[in-house]
């Protein structure tokens, strides 16, 4: 345990950047020991002042280089699979920032050739589940006080969309992390999906259908519902409320400083996920350090990771169709028993 684990990190973008700032200076027991992005100026940008560290523009290089023992990776979603693959090669332990892959065909190729390794290798970054606000909502369900679950009711704001966001990426990218929080603290499974269109906000870039309300159904009879609007113009908001036979519980209203004066009071309203989620994203790191140090996988698996590209896959179809979509899974393989 003695010795710092040498990680390479895939993507040097705005979350990989930022994770190559978090194990440097935040998670104890790593290093960075390598980097690989497509724009070589912005992976050594990421870097810069760090010792020891190689500099890659092919992500498989960097899985080779001299001192790394795992790899972390952030690079765009359709990248994913090759990486996994790349890594599960080598038996390399990984931390995958979601979606896992994008498409539920390619997701379905990683859970099969884990599978095929006998043991787990990758942990998928859902990190809402190590949220301090999301874990004690889990644990007072998982507890049973409140009765069954009938209801989530699940908002996600963001200020603005990125140029290039797409109707379905309101689902594949921005509800993936609602279709993960679901699963988890319900455990149950999501079986069908439809998608409300209304009025597009003015706010919403030319074409986009922004907001949109989804619903999912789940095995067991609760419903989810989730308002997504990446473009409400004001701050990044994420908030939960569990309706139980017994009673409710609501996270995510309170989290920013507020500020009086003038005879007035405001209360400041987070701008981006990093802010809203560095708790979050610093404890799955560690997490996945402490792990990966011990020989172990802990933390979201592959399959969640499938069925977070499934049931967005079947949102897709929903908001494309109109209509009410099932989801079907394949077979679950023996190594991600449900837990």
């Amino acid at each position: 345990m003695g010795e710092l684990l040498g990680v390479a990190v895939l993507g040097a973008g705005h979350m990989g950047a930022d994770h190559i700032r978090r194990l440097d200076q935040v998670v104890s027991g790593a290093r960075v020991a390598a980097v690989a992005d497509p724009d070589r100026a912005r992976a050594e940008a990421a870097v810069a002042g760090l010792e020891g560290v190689t500099v890659h523009t092919d992500p498989v290089a960097a899985l080779d280089a001299p001192g790394v023992a795992a790899v972390l990776i952030a690079s765009p979603g359709p990248a994913h699979e090759e990486a996994l693959l790349a890594a599960f090669a080598r038996r390399l332990p990984v931390l995958c920032e979601k979606p896992m892959v994008p498409d539920s065909t390619g997701a379905l190729r990683v859970v099969e050739a884990e599978a095929g390794i006998g043991r787990r290798l990758a942990q998928i970054g859902f990190m809402r589940r190590y949220d301090a606000e999301y874990r004690r909502l889990k644990a007072l369900l998982d507890g049973g006080t409140l009765g069954r679950p009938l209801m989530l009711h699940c908002t996600h704001r963001n200020v603005s969309s990125p140029a290039g966001f797409t109707s379905a990426m309101l689902i594949d990218s921005s509800v993936s992390h609602e279709i993960d929080a679901a699963r988890w603290l319900l455990r149950q499974e999501l079986t069908a999906v439809t998608v409300l269109r209304p009025t597009p906000s003015a706010g919403a870039p030319e074409g986009l259908l922004d907001p949109q309300f989804v619903l999912f159904e789940t095995e067991r009879g609760a419903l989810v519902d989730v308002e997504v609007f990446v473009n409400c113009g004001f701050g990044y908001q994420v908030r939960c409320e569990a309706v139980c036979e017994a009673g409710s519980a609501r996270i995510g209203d309170g989290h920013g400083m507020v500020v009086t004066t003038g005879g007035g009071a405001r209360e400041e309203v987070a701008q981006d996920y990093l802010v809203r989620f560095a708790d979050a994203y610093d404890r799955e790191v560690q997490a996945w350090v402490d792990a990966t140090r011990r020989g172990e996988v802990t933390g979201p698996d592959v399959w969640d990771g499938y069925a977070a590209s499934l049931v967005a896959e079947a949102g897709v179809r929903a908001l494309r169709t109109g209509g009410r979509v099932a989801v079907e899974p394949a077979p679950r393989p023996a190594l991600y028993a449900a837990r």
